[in-house]
């Protein structure tokens, strides 16, 4: 089936299973976001709201929940899409095949966006920001926000459709000193599409004219968000995935989707900002207040009876964890083509996504050494933590197959084959004062940090414990010490002060540890305010360990030394205890929590959802 619109795609979802009413009133401050996560943590439909709370217009969550759900919706033009993207990669493919590849053409010719005369559709009517959903999600959150919109601005260089960028950046619609109707806030970095746009325009002394789209058919969403080869536009992708030319027109100099549900255009002047945030993010804490982009709002359309998308952001699992699966089934091999010698890569979803990242790369250079050691890997890792989004890591784990196959995403095998290989003198690489993700409050100041590499090749070098070694429990300051995993141990401690006297106490404990005698076994120890919590369970771990830990101030080392300027150790003491510095974490509101179990009594729309 090929979606002319979202309306089409929300009833071949319900028609088939995948979808849910909500006829019951909602309000959109809380209850609508807690819903959500109740039902996606079980695996739970897409949701129709009926009846928001203060808007005439219905609502729509969890449309991608699942990675099945989501294939099933773009099931006629996935096999399409994905012979395009290899195509693009590998374009002598269609010269050694011609024949073959005849149809993936045609699809791209398809793909081309269509110019429609007429001016503003008929189907859509002017409307306020105060009309639509204004959903907000977690408590502290500074107001309601899009989630899930499809941001498009053009070159000022070189005007039109062809050279746009279609980006899905967050959307506040109210709160802080946002004056309702007329300003909006957009939160994005200025090496993004739109920023580059943004400062060309700028730099002519002129405003950016911006558009938001909202809903449409599926497919233009997922566009917003992939990671595109070199020369295919988003606006093109979302023609060839709905497999439906994106029909647009201008008004007023704005590009106007004649597919989507809600646009909202307006414009960006120069060096106008104004407060954004905080929100609750998807690595599990709060974003909080920074000055960001500040929108002028020029004009508000929505179709009739139109359905506004949205999505709620958390501590990983989350929907946009399926998202992220759907763009690296697509272009999975596109790393592969960028940096020679990669087998892949592996942003780790439980960490979330861009704190920690796993690859398996080659080592070819020295062959003929009987010791071996990381070489091509290093060159691979500088070029991991070069290349688009996945520069924003902190903690890069790499390694070379050799004699048995390995997989990325069995974080527990993974780092196992990693640490029983490491020589812990030589295999760590730091990158200090550096960038990382912005919405990363672990390090020295907004989007400042610092990366380390863990790199690792050859023979196994040390058995790794598995259960706590015994010296642990005579450690004065030591607290209830767990087992993570084979050559991790958790260790609880008293809570962070400051830095100033962290490198005391860490000194004072990695000394204590050094005076047992060699722990060869126990290559990781995780100083953390919870041990049993960091050690529950692997996505416990790798979350409360790389979310809040920044390498150049967190990671000692027992018996650690500089050698020509290079970090070495015996053990690796990684510092995760929460500081007063980094954003708190997200904690659902109890009274709302409470409140919405009203949906899944008996009789209820999500009755047939109560466990």
């Amino acid at each position: 089936m090929i979606y002319q619109n979202l309306e089409e795609c929300l009833m071949d979802l319900e028609k088939n299973g995948h979808l849910v009413r909500i006829h019951e009133e909602v309000d959109p401050e809380l209850e609508m976001a807690a819903i959500h996560m109740k039902v996606h943590a079980a695996g739970g439909p897409a949701l129709l709201f009926e009846n928001v709370k203060g808007s005439k217009f219905r609502a729509v969550s969890n449309l991608f929940g699942t990675v099945e759900r989501s294939k099933y919706i773009f099931r006629h033009t996935w096999e399409g899409v994905q012979q395009v993207i290899s195509l693009r990669s590998d374009p002598m493919k269609a010269m050694k095949s011609p024949l073959k590849h005849f149809g993936t053409g045609l699809a791209a010719w398809k793909a081309l966006p269509l110019q429609v005369s007429g001016g503003l559709p008929a189907s859509f009517e002017e409307v306020s920001i105060a009309d639509l959903p204004l959903i907000r999600h977690w408590p502290e959150d500074g107001g309601a926000f899009v989630t899930l919109p499809q941001v498009y601005s053009e070159d000022p260089e070189k005007p039109g459709i062809m050279n746009s960028n279609l980006g899905m950046y967050r959307i506040q619609l109210s709160g802080n000193e946002y004056e309702l109707n007329k300003e909006i806030g957009l939160h994005y970095q200025i090496h993004r599409g739109i920023g580059v746009h943004q400062d060309k325009a700028t730099k002519k002394g002129l405003p950016l004219k911006v558009s938001i789209f909202i809903g449409g058919p599926p497919a233009h969403t997922l566009s917003a968000v992939m990671p595109l080869p070199e020369g295919m536009s988003e606006i093109t992708f979302a023609g060839l995935l709905s497999g439906r030319r994106f029909r647009y027109s201008y008004i007023d100099g704005y590009c106007i989707s004649h597919d989507a549900d809600f646009v909202i255009t307006g414009e960006i002047y120069p060096g106008e900002t104004k407060p954004e945030g905080p929100f609750g993010d998807h690595l599990g804490y709060y974003s909080l207040t920074h000055p960001f982009p500040l929108m002028r709002v020029h004009k508000v359309y929505a179709k009739k009876n139109a359905v506004f998308p949205f999505t709620v952001v958390g501590r990983p699992p989350q929907e946009d964890t399926a998202f992220g699966a759907l763009i690296h089934e697509l272009t999975g091999d596109a790393i592969k083509q960028e940096i020679p010698g990669v087998k892949e890569v592996h942003a780790v979803d439980a960490a979330g996504v861009h704190p920690l990242l796993f690859a398996i790369g080659s080592e070819r250079y020295t062959p003929y050494q009987q010791v071996k050691q990381p070489a091509e890997l290093l060159t691979i890792a500088n070029r991991i933590l070069g290349t688009g989004q996945v520069s924003l890591a902190k903690y890069l784990f790499i390694t070379a197959e050799e004699n048995q196959p390995l997989d990325s995403h069995d974080v527990e095998h993974f780092l196992t084959y990693i640490l029983a290989r490491m020589d812990l003198h030589r295999d760590l690489h730091f990158h200090t004062n550096t960038t990382i993700d912005t919405l990363d409050y672990s390090g020295t100041g907004l989007n400042s940090g610092s990366k380390v590499v863990f790199a690792a090749v050859g023979d196994v070098k040390r058995e790794l414990c598995t259960q706590v070694p015994e010296v642990f429990n005579d450690i004065k300051g030591i607290e209830h010490a767990h087992l993570v995993m084979p050559g991790i141990v958790a260790i609880q401690v008293s809570e962070f002060k400051s830095y100033d006297d962290t490198q005391k106490e860490m000194s004072e404990l990695c000394e204590a540890i050094a005076a047992k005698g060699p722990l060869p076994t126990c290559p990781l120890l995780i100083v953390c305010d919870d041990s049993q919590f960091i050690s529950e369970s692997i996505d416990n771990f790798v979350w409360g360990t790389f979310t809040r830990s920044n390498p150049s101030h967190d990671i000692h080392g027992v018996n650690s030394y500089y050698e020509n300027k290079h970090w070495a150790c015996d053990n690796i003491v990684i510092d995760a205890r929460i500081k007063p510095h980094q954003a708190p974490p997200l904690i659902p509101d109890p009274t709302v929590e409470t409140n919405i179990q009203r949906f899944f009594a008996d009789g209820a729309s999500l009755s047939r959802l109560h466990k």
